[in-house]
């Protein structure tokens, strides 16, 4: 069987010096291997290709018989490494909680610890009759954040 540990350390190996990070890895028992990866301005097809060509310079097919997909993380993809979190600092993504609230706002923070995000809210404001659409900031702990993702606006 393909040891994942060796795989990851092939992936960053070649990951190092380049701004791309590891999202993902996964080496499944009949040899499947593929690997996710990341960059802020978006993942370019070229550098796919070249981390699959050195990862199968360095594992030998005599060895043992393997499939290896390489590709990005994807848009509209739930985060799974806080790097994504980070990149998408100031844009407008979907959170998801343990308790099941769906909120969509403007991420303003993120950390290992905690996200804050603007999200639109009725507030009562001294002097108006009706409650106006603002924005507020809520403050989550990352322990209850099921997921996030990016949300892709078309406008």
């Amino acid at each position: 069987m393909i040891d994942s540990n060796k795989v990851k350390a092939l992936v960053e190996q070649w990951l190092n010096g380049k701004e791309y990070f590891l999202t993902d890895l996964t080496v499944t028992p009949d040899a499947c291997i593929t690997v996710e990866i990341d960059h802020a301005d978006g993942v370019w097809i070229e550098d796919c290709v070249q981390l699959s060509r050195y990862i199968e310079e360095h594992l030998s097919r005599d060895e043992e018989d393997y499939e290896l997909e390489v590709g990005s993380a994807g848009l509209g993809q739930p985060f799974k490494v806080l790097r994504q979190w980070t990149n998408h600092v100031g844009k407008q993504v979907e959170v998801l909680t343990t308790d099941g609230r769906k909120l969509k706002g403007v991420l303003h923070e993120a950390d290992d610890q905690h996200i804050v995000m603007g999200i639109l809210q009725k507030v009562k404001i001294d002097g108006k009759k009706r409650p106006v659409m603002q924005e507020v900031d809520i403050a989550l702990p990352m322990a209850e954040v099921k997921n996030g993702r990016y949300i892709i606006d078309f406008k």
